[in-house]
C-alpha cells in the first residue's frame, strides 16, 4: 500500500482506474490487481477532495472494503446500503462518477452523500446516521416477498452503531432470520472520538486473540468429532465468558465473524465470497484506519475528518477577512466556559458533535461537567431532562438537522414538564455544502408549536452572547438557533448582560409608512440592504416565541405592507407567527412572508443559496416591489 505524504494538485495518471467506469469493470480484474487499483483510487480521492473540499478520512479508510464489496457482489442488482455517507466517495468514483467528482458539493454538482436520484448504485439516501441496517432489512424483506434473489449488505460505522435505531434494526433482523449481511466498519473513530460501553466492547473483541482462536478451533473440531456440535457451542460460550464477556451481536441473532483486517483486499474478497453462501443474519466486523494511506490523516483522524478545498484563487476577496472572525460555534464555546466558571450547576451535553459545536475547551476545563453521549440525540435530550429534574442546568448543543431526531423527547420529556433546559441549536438555516440532509430549515416550524418553549435567533455575535445569558437565566425550556459559520463581525463584551424576553429592537428607522421589515436571526445584512433600498423601517424581532405582540399591535395598521424574513421554511415558521397575531387583530395591512421554499435545498455555497432562494438584499427588495405592485 502506498502512503501519500501530501494531497496531489495534478490529476493523477492511473493504469487501472482510468478504465473503471462501473463495478462491472472492477469485476473483470484479477484479485491480484485490486491492491494496485486501491492505491490509484486512494490517490484520486485525495486529488478530487483537495479540489472541492469534503469528507475523506472515512473514505480513505474504506477503499479496500468498497472494492471488495463491488468485486464480489453484482451491484446494483445486489444492494449495498451505506450509513451516513462520509465513507462513500470511493463508491461514487467507481460507479460512473469519477470525472464528476470535481463538482462535489457545488451547486448542481454531485451530492456529498448517497442520493437515489443520482445513481442506481446509491440504493438509499442518507445523511443522518444509523439508518443503513433498517433500510437494508426492508430491502431484503421486499426481495424475498417478490421472489427476487439478491444479496443485501448494510455498511455501518462504529460511531453510527452507538445509536438506538441501529440496535432496533439488529434485534428485528435477528428475530425474523433474514439473509442480511451487516458489515461494521470499525475505525475506532466517529467524527469525534468514540466513547462509551460499545467502544469498550469492540476493543475487547478486537484485542481478544484468544477468543478468536478458541472460536475457530471450536468450528474446526466439528469436522473431526461426530456429534460434537453441542459440545463446541458450549465451549464457545464458555470461552466468550472468559475472554470477551458477552456476545452482543450473536445474542441479537447474528452470526458474528471477525474482527478482520479491512485493508487486506485479498482476504476481504475471500471472506465475502464465503459469506455469500451462508444464509441468515451475518455480522462481519472489519477493522480499518480512518485516513488510511494519507500520513497526516492517519496521525490526526479528527482534524482530517473533512477538509476545505486547497485551491483558493477563486474565493471572494472578503473571505480572508471573514475567516479571521469567530464562528457562532466558537462564541458559544467561549460563553459556555465563561458561564461555567461562575455556576457549578451548568453541565453541557452533545450527541457526538463536541468539536463542531465549539465545546473542545469546555470539555478540557470541565471534564466532569461535559457529557458526550455519542450519536444518541433522543437520549441526549431526555438525559438533560433528568439532570434538570435534580436541579442542574443542562445545556444541550445540537445541530438543527439532528434535533429532528429527538422531537418526541423535546415535547414529552422537556417541554411537557416545563424543565429548565437550554438548547443551543447550531447549523440553523442554510448550511451550504452538506446539502439537503443537513439544512437547518425546519426547526422554527417544529419547535414553535410546542407549549412552554421560548425560541430566540441572534442577528449578530453580540446579540448571540446576550441571548445565551438570557436563555440560561430563563426558568424553562429555551431554544437559541444560530447559523453555521460567522456572523456580521459585531464586537461584544463577555458580560452577564441579558435582554428582555419577547421584545424586539428597531435597527433601522424610517418615517416612511409604506413598508416595515421584520427579520428573524441570521439575515441582518440582507434586511438592512433591503430596508435602505425601500426606505423602510427594519426590526430585529429576536424572538420567534413569544412573539413581540406589542410591536405587532403597534404596526398593524400603520404600514401598507408588513414583510417578514427568515432562513426557515415559510410554512409554520416565524412569519406564520406574525400572521397569526395579525389575524387576531384583524388588520388592514398586507403581509409578505419571505423565507425558504417548500422544497429541500440542495448543496452549494451558503451565499449562493441565499441568492437562489431570494434571501439576499437584492432578492428581498425584488420580492417587496413585486408585492407592492399588487397591493
Amino acid at each position: 500500500m502506498k502512503i501519500f505524504q501530501s494531497i496531489p494538485t495534478e490529476h493523477p495518471i492511473s493504469e487501472i482506474l482510468k478504465d473503471i467506469e462501473t463495478p462491472c469493470d472492477v469485476r473483470k480484474l484479477t484479485p491480484s490487481q485490486i491492491p494496485q487499483l486501491a492505491d490509484e483510487l486512494r490517490e484520486f480521492l485525495l486529488y478530487s477532495v483537495g479540489r472541492t473540499g469534503g469528507h475523506f478520512g472515512a473514505g480513505l479508510g474504506v477503499i479496500e472494503l468498497t472494492l471488495a464489496l463491488h468485486y464480489k457482489f453484482d451491484t446494483p442488482h445486489d444492494r449495498i446500503v451505506w450509513d451516513v455517507g462520509h465513507q462513500t466517495y470511493p463508491h461514487k468514483i467507481i460507479t460512473g462518477r469519477r470525472e464528476a467528482m470535481e463538482s462535489m458539493r457545488q451547486n448542481n454538482g454531485l451530492a456529498p452523500f448517497p442520493v437515489r436520484s443520482e445513481s442506481d448504485y446509491d440504493t438509499f439516501g442518507v445523511g443522518h446516521s444509523s439508518t443503513s441496517i433498517s433500510a437494508a432489512l426492508g430491502m431484503i424483506t421486499a426481495a424475498e416477498k417478490k421472489n427476487e434473489k439478491r444479496h443485501v449488505t448494510a455498511v455501518i460505522g462504529d460511531g453510527a452503531l452507538t445509536a438506538g435505531m441501529a440496535y432496533e434494526a439488529l434485534a428485528h433482523a435477528g428475530s425474523i432470520d433474514k439473509n442480511l449481511l451487516v458489515i461494521l466498519n470499525d475505525n475506532q473513530m466517529s467524527i469525534s472520538e468514540n466513547i462509551g460501553g460499545l467502544r469498550n466492547y469492540l476493543t475487547r473483541i478486537w484485542a481478544s486473540k484468544t477468543y478468536n482462536r478458541i472460536r475457530e478451533s471450536g468450528k474446526s473440531v466439528l469436522t473431526y468429532l461426530p456429534g460434537a456440535k453441542e459440545f463446541a457451542r458450549k465451549a464457545e460460550i464458555h470461552a466468550k465468558g472468559m475472554v470477551a464477556p458477552g456476545s452482543l451481536f450473536e445474542e441479537l441473532g447474528f452470526e458474528y465473524f471477525g474482527p478482520v483486517d479491512g485493508h487486506d483486499s485479498k482476504n476481504l474478497i475471500n471472506i465475502l465470497e464465503n459469506l455469500k453462501n451462508i444464509n441468515g443474519p451475518k455480522f462481519l466486523h472489519v477493522i480499518t484506519t480512518k485516513g488510511k494511506g494519507f500520513a497526516q490523516a492517519e496521525d490526526d483522524p479528527v482534524g482530517f475528518h473533512a477538509i476545505n478545498k486547497i485551491k483558493t484563487e477563486d474565493l471572494p476577496a472578503n473571505d480572508k477577512k471573514k475567516s479571521t472572525l469567530p464562528s457562532y460555534s466558537k462564541i458559544f464555546g467561549e460563553w459556555l466556559s465563561f458561564k461555567a466558571a461562575n455556576d457549578e450547576n451548568l453541565v453541557a451535553i452533545t450527541p457526538a458533535m463536541g468539536e463542531g459545536s465549539g465545546m473542545n475547551d469546555f470539555s478540557k476545563e470541565y471534564p466532569d461537567r461535559y457529557y458526550d453521549v455519542a450519536i444518541a440525540e433522543q437520549h441526549s435530550v431526555t438525559f438533560a431532562a433528568g439532570l434538570a429534574c435534580e436541579g442542574l442546568k443542562p445545556v444541550v448543543a445540537i445541530y438543527s438537522t439532528f434535533l429532528q431526531r429527538a422531537y418526541d423527547q423535546l415535547i414529552h420529556d422537556v417541554a411537557l414538564q416545563n424543565l429548565d433546559v437550554l438548547f443551543a441549536i447550531d447549523r440553523a438555516g442554510l448550511v451550504g455544502l452538506d446539502g439537503a440532509t443537513h439544512q437547518g430549515a425546519f426547526d422554527l416550524s417544529f419547535i414553535r408549536c410546542i407549549p412552554n418553549m421560548v425560541i430566540m435567533a441572534p442577528s449578530d455575535e453580540a446579540m448571540a452572547w446576550k441571548m445565551f445569558n438570557s436563555g440560561y437565566e430563563y426558568p424553562g425550556p429555551v431554544a437559541i438557533r444560530y447559523p453555521r459559520g460567522i456572523g456580521t463581525g459585531a464586537s461584544f463584551e463577555k458580560t452577564e448582560d441579558t435582554i428582555e424576553i419577547g421584545k424586539s429592537k428597531t435597527v433601522l428607522t424610517s418615517d416612511n409608512k409604506e413598508v416595515i421589515i421584520l427579520f428573524f436571526g441570521n439575515l441582518f445584512d440582507s434586511a438592512i440592504q433591503a430596508g435602505k433600498e425601500m426606505n423602510a423601517r427594519v426590526v430585529d424581532m429576536r424572538f420567534i416565541k413569544p412573539i413581540d405582540e406589542e410591536l405587532i399591535q403597534e404596526i398593524s395598521d400603520d404600514y401598507k405592507l408588513i414583510v417578514t424574513i427568515e432562513d426557515n421554511v415559510v410554512a409554520g415558521g416565524a412569519g406564520s407567527a406574525v400572521n397569526e397575531m395579525l389575524l387576531k387583530i384583524n388588520t388592514n395591512s398586507k403581509i409578505l412572508n419571505i423565507g425558504l421554499p417548500d422544497e429541500f435545498i440542495e448543496h452549494g455555497d451558503q451565499e449562493q443559496q441565499k441568492v437562489i432562494n431570494g434571501l439576499d438584499g437584492e432578492g428581498i427588495t425584488k420580492s417587496i416591489r413585486e408585492k407592492l405592485a399588487l397591493v
